[in-house]
């Protein structure tokens, strides 16, 4: 996310819930993330996670 790279985040953001993460907790993240990494950032991966999802 902080990079800007979407391309791969959709295999991170599954492999991420194959180990137990939820929807809830992935959600905090990004936005805990969103405040370092910035919110424009942030924003692409929530459109990749909502194709996750």
């Amino acid at each position: 996310m902080t990079s800007g790279n979407t391309q791969q985040q959709g295999f991170h953001l599954n492999k991420a819930k194959e180990n137990g993460l939820t929807e809830e907790e992935l959600i905090e993240v990004i936005t805990n993330l969103a405040f370092y990494a910035g919110w424009p950032k942030a924003l692409s991966v929530v459109m990749v996670a909502k194709e996750s999802f």
